[in-house]
């Protein structure tokens, strides 16, 4: 997410705009030449004919025909199982899940909409135990989060045998949010009358009535209270409930400034902050 801004400040700007609603700013960015969020600037405006071709006068020429165009070639057929340290398969990854969710335990959780069934954090491969560093089985963590009792759930399951070989509960433990928890978060922003601003500035930039999360890029992670200077008391539980804080602009264009917005997936609130 940082990395993402930096890069957009690092750039020269032709021309900004900035409009302050309620509690959202929007920012739109000119770029030099036609250059947008998915393309690469075009030529300076007045390039002569032989700048843009390189006929000019000490152009570099060079003999032969160009070279065509390059071919794309298909990436090789994923295995249904991998080997050794190799990444999970995508078969691996839905077999891994599965045997993580098998009810009636996971029935009686909720994930981040409320819905039946536990949160989704990740899933990878679990390193190998001693002795078992070559041609042992292969086993993967699936990370869970229960919104229902606010526990962050992890199994370990055999992919060889298909048998959960450990699995425990922690309290008070964040990991990095899943993007399915942010677009409910972003959800509840538009249903709150905090996003009030947020509509505005969205409608200011394009015209058109916000109304869906896909209508903005978004990005964003646990909001975690000992890096703040003054956390009002309806956040006082973040850390022991789940809650985020989001970066969105609209798609292609300019920037919404919802970093003041924290959003409790667990109490499904949101409240403002500085």
């Amino acid at each position: 997410m940082y990395e993402i801004v930096r890069r957009h400040l690092g750039k020269v700007v032709a021309g900004a705009a900035m409009a302050v609603t309620g509690t959202a700013v929007a920012v739109a960015v000119t770029l030099p030449g036609s250059a947008g969020a998915a393309g690469a600037a075009g030529p300076p405006s007045g390039s002569g004919t032989a700048a843009a071709t390189g006929t000019g006068p000490g152009a570099a020429t060079s003999d032969g025909p160009a070279p065509g165009p390059a071919a794309l070639a298909a990436a090789p057929p994923e295995g249904a199982k991998g080997v050794g340290t190799d990444p999970l398969t995508d078969d691996e990854l839905k077999r891994a899940e599965a045997l993580a969710l098998t009810p009636p335990a996971a029935t009686a959780q909720r994930d981040a909409e409320g819905g039946r069934g536990p949160q989704r954090l990740g899933t990878e491969l679990a390193d190998p135990r001693p002795g078992e560093e070559t041609g042992g089985p292969r086993r993967a963590v699936v990370r869970l989060y229960d919104y229902g009792r606010d526990e962050l759930v992890t199994r370990t399951v055999n992919l060889d045998t298909g048998k959960v070989e450990a699995s425990g509960a922690q309290r008070g433990v964040q990991p990095s949010a899943h993007p399915e928890e942010l677009r409910a978060a972003l959800r509840l922003i538009l249903d709150s009358p905090l996003g009030k601003g947020v509509k505005e500035d969205y409608k200011d930039a394009t015209g058109k009535e916000l109304t869906a999360p896909d209508q903005l890029w978004f990005n964003g992670d646990v909001y975690r209270t000992y890096r703040e200077k003054d956390v009002p008391p309806q956040l006082a539980k973040c850390g022991e409930h789940r809650c985020v804080r989001l970066v969105t602009k609209v798609l292609n264009g300019a920037w919404i400034d919802t970093r003041g917005l924290i959003v409790d997936l667990s109490a499904r609130t949101v409240t403002r902050v500085g």
